[in-house]
């Protein structure tokens, strides 16, 4: 139980902590098309990126397949910069915005989950198996994406009901916003 606790831990802090923007920004490029009338759809999406990031960082983990972390760390903001992108285009057209957005939450988790696989290969013993803690760590990574969601629900809501910002305004506004930072991190790690 002490492992699954300490996993536990180290994935709400993956998402909570103040060196996961990345993490962060992808949430909130992820959520900026929705509003607290989402929240089963939102849960939705967020467990799809959390299949995804268990999947690869399973697979990772056992060796099944490994990439370079330069290209990993290159590829996490440049999803960030496709899905912020993909709502600036979409911007108009919310619902297809919100069913695209299942597909590149579950595929860029995929790429996400590489990036914390080699940290985790480090952690766990030889002896040790890997189920307890990458189950710790996914749940705690779940429920720090959910705390994040709501966060970012009551921000949107108060955006778009108390001072009247148009929803498609919102999702202009915060993609943007979200595509220039994460532009610059990609941009800072290009592997070659």
């Amino acid at each position: 139980m002490q492992d699954f606790l300490f996993y536990l831990s180290l994935g709400w802090e993956h998402i909570i902590s103040a060196d996961a923007l990345d993490h962060q920004l992808f949430v909130l490029a992820l959520v900026a098309a929705y509003s607290y009338k989402d929240l089963k759809q939102l849960l939705i999406l967020v467990t799809a990126f959390t299949i995804g990031h268990s999947i690869t960082l399973a697979l990772s983990v056992t060796d099944v397949f490994r990439i370079s972390s330069h290209w990993v760390e290159f590829l996490i903001p440049l999803t960030i910069v496709i899905t912020s992108l993909d709502n600036i285009m979409m911007k108009n057209h919310p619902k297809s915005l919100m069913k695209l957005n299942y597909y590149l939450a579950l595929f860029f988790g995929l790429i996400h989950g590489m990036g914390f696989a080699n940290t985790a290969r480090m952690m766990l013993a030889k002896e040790q198996g890997i189920f307890v803690p990458l189950m710790g760590f996914n749940i705690g990574l779940e429920l720090g994406q959910i705390l994040v969601v709501a966060v970012l629900l009551l921000i949107f809501y108060a955006a778009l009901s108390l001072l009247k910002i148009s929803r498609r305004d919102w999702i202009l506004f915060v993609s943007s916003g979200v595509f220039a930072l994460s532009l610059q991190m990609t941009l800072e790690r290009i592997p070659f």
